[in-house]
């Protein structure tokens, strides 16, 4: 399997999910907007016990691996995000199932997280391709894939949780322009 760890920026720690995280995953996850567009809610401790659990599993299986987000400006864990649908065969897998704590919106959070696991993607394990979905009505995650670089190719129809689905990728011919465009914003 791909070797994942963890990975680390100026402000974010990308620390491999572990039980330990659930209940400061919980306390960060408490406003109801988090959940607004995700095809379900964390409502108690104990769906937040189960998401990490059913996370844990599905990395025991090879297919996913998920990350605690920690704000080492905060000093504490704001969210979570993984890789998930690996797929080593084809070099290629997903980004997604990141939720943030609303104490870190419009913040560098986000871009650093992609950052670093794009990079991780693209240049330790030499994917060609990372996919990154999201829901037809939440606006502002396409807004910032799009900023990211992806390529934005379609609508995938009932495709989880009876839902709509827009997909993005990029792929390995693209990383170096995602890139510098990155690393800009990072810089800012």
């Amino acid at each position: 399997m791909y070797p994942f760890a963890e990975l680390e920026g100026k402000r974010v720690r990308l620390v491999p999910l572990e039980e330990e995280h659930i209940v400061p995953l919980y306390k960060c996850s408490r406003d109801p907007e988090i959940w607004a567009h995700f095809p379900y809610r964390i409502e108690t401790l104990e769906e937040m016990q189960s998401f990490v659990q059913q996370a844990l599993v599905m990395r025991e299986r090879k297919e996913q691996f998920s990350y605690a987000v920690y704000d080492m400006e905060l000093g504490e864990f704001v969210g979570s995000t993984r890789f998930l649908r690996i797929a080593e065969s084809h070099q290629n897998f997903n980004i997604g199932t990141t939720w943030y704590s609303s104490a870190v919106w419009r913040t560098r959070v986000n871009t650093e997280c992609k950052f670093l696991m794009l990079q991780h993607a693209f240049e330790t394990l030499k994917v060609i391709r990372v996919e990154i979905i999201t829901s037809t009505d939440n606006i502002k995650s396409q807004r910032a894939i799009e900023r990211l670089g992806a390529t934005k190719e379609g609508v995938l129809r009932k495709k989880y949780h009876n839902l709509d689905y827009i997909i993005y990728s990029i792929l390995s011919e693209e990383w170096p322009l995602v890139r510098r465009k990155l690393d800009q914003y990072l810089a800012e």
